[in-house]
């Protein structure tokens, strides 16, 4: 034990010689997370559109009027033709175009269906998608109003068939912003750059200055090596998860909910696995140039990819889904978001937990036993 704790030691003082690796490790999660956080919004908070009015009508300017005092769409010019529509939409000026056609107000007033056109680039779908919402919904409301005042008009006092009125409750996430649901997750991502990457970046540095050849001729036995050197990135990783909460509360409001002891334990579940595929990584790789490369593209980048941090696993095909079920940042990523976002524990993700402990116990034990052979 006692030659474990001074490889320890031994490790932290090498940490203390480059500055710049506590740099990377204590400040350069909070600059990753505030960038992150304020870029990964998918929400659509500003519309550009332009407007095609050829009715011209006191009936048209109430409906664009509509549009403009929403407060999701910022027109961007009038235009008089269908050119001028098509070539703004091209240039990418504006996301929608609405066009208004002759008799608009007439038709209304004849009791007539009134139709009216958008226009919508598509290329973003999301964006599209949720601009048409939007539309959707101010039209209903300006349709249902023109109802009402006919209604009033004609001396009419009762709807002429029921209505459906759907009360919505969003829970823990009433605002429905994106960054809410975006950067819990940012938790795992950060940790495994400071975990995985770190740990193959060091190891194989070791071998590039020829230390990890003294190490191995000295009385220390290759278990005790592994040890001592995954301690030392254990402790960096709960001081990495510890300043990423703060900041994310700090700068984003975000507080846990739940059980924080719980995802505490979480995180060393997770860091079982970043920590074998950081010393796996080490012993495919002859230089550091490799295991960064190895480590971002042949570990990270997937992780990410079908972990669920952006993409719903929902929306991939059955077969990515089945290749998720052994990426342990998905498991991750459901008990960082369920504790902090809903406030729930052990109670309800323990089976996340299960599986975090057994991937990461296997991840480790196999690269243990490479890393070791390797050694002798």
């Amino acid at each position: 034990m006692k030659a474990i704790i001074d490889f320890v030691r031994k490790e932290f003082l090498q940490f203390k010689r480059d500055p710049k690796m506590f740099g990377l490790i204590l400040i350069a999660p909070v600059i990753q997370l505030t960038f992150l956080g304020f870029a990964a919004n998918l929400d659509v908070e500003k519309v550009r559109t332009i407007i095609f009015d050829q009715d011209r009508s006191v009936t048209s300017r109430n409906y664009i009027e509509r549009f403009t005092s929403s407060g999701y769409f910022y027109i961007e010019s009038y235009v008089d033709n269908y050119n001028d529509v098509t070539k703004e939409i091209d240039n990418g000026n504006a996301l929608l175009a609405l066009v208004i056609p002759n008799n608009f107000e007439g038709k209304i007033n004849k009791r007539e269906s009134a139709p009216v056109q958008i226009i919508l680039d598509g290329s973003d779908g999301n964006s599209a998608s949720i601009a048409a919402g939007y539309v959707q919904s101010i039209t209903s409301t300006f349709s249902k109003n023109i109802m009402i005042d006919l209604m009033h008009r004609t001396g009419i006092q009762t709807s002429p068939a029921g209505n459906l009125l759907a009360e919505v409750r969003v829970w823990y996430n009433p605002t429905l912003k994106t960054r809410n649901f975006m950067v819990p997750g940012i938790v795992g991502l950060l940790l495994s750059i400071v975990t995985l990457i770190l740990t193959s970046l060091a190891v194989v540095k070791e071998k590039e200055i020829g230390t990890l050849e003294q190490l191995v001729v000295t009385p220390l036995k290759p278990y005790q090596i592994i040890v001592g050197k995954l301690i030392p990135f254990t402790i960096l990783g709960f001081a990495a998860v510890i300043i990423i909460l703060t900041s994310m509360w700090v700068i984003f409001s975000i507080a846990v909910k739940g059980d924080i002891l719980f995802l505490f334990v979480a995180s060393f579940l997770y860091i079982l696995s970043t920590l074998g595929l950081g010393l796996f990584v080490s012993t495919i790789s002859k230089t550091q140039q490799q295991a960064m490369m190895i480590a971002i593209f042949g570990v990270m980048m997937p992780m990410i990819f079908l972990s669920g941090f952006a993409f719903p696993i929902e929306n991939m095909p059955q077969v990515i889904q089945y290749i998720s079920y052994i990426i342990p940042l998905r498991y991750f990523n459901d008990i960082i978001r369920g504790v902090i976002l809903k406030g729930i524990g052990i109670s309800e993700l323990w089976i996340e937990a299960i599986a975090l402990l057994f991937i990461g116990v296997t991840i480790l034990s196999l690269s243990s036993l490479r890393f070791s052979r390797r050694l002798e």
